[in-house]
């Protein structure tokens, strides 16, 4: 299982409507295996539906642009968050939190 949620430490809240989406590593492309929006709770909890995780090299990417936006920050620094992380055990939870605020984010496993 792969999730996801994005606090907002400029407001001290959840983010929630924040676009993500999730791919997987094949070769030299990356291919979709999963999207959604955060919701309410800044949670996305259900990244890999009809996909089975296995191991390898995914990466989550983050529309922050559209978040920013709603709370009036056109000025934000960084339209977008990628990170690649890799799934050595598919059987395991990998929950992926995302801090932001409107010039930095910080990124970690969860638990």
């Amino acid at each position: 299982m792969i999730t996801t949620h994005i606090l907002d430490l400029a407001n001290g809240t959840p983010a929630p409507g924040v676009p993500v989406i999730l791919e997987f590593k094949q070769r030299d492309a990356w291919v979709t295996v999963g999207s959604g929006a955060t919701g309410e709770n800044g949670r996305l909890g259900s990244l890999v539906q009809g996909w089975e995780p296995v191991a390898g090299t995914y990466r989550l990417t983050f529309d922050l642009s559209v978040y920013h936006r709603k709370q009036g920050r056109a000025n934000a620094f960084f339209p977008s968050a990628s990170v690649v992380f890799t799934v050595h055990n598919p059987a395991e939870h990998y929950h992926v939190p995302l801090l932001i605020s409107p010039f930095g984010y910080t990124i970690y496993r969860g638990s």
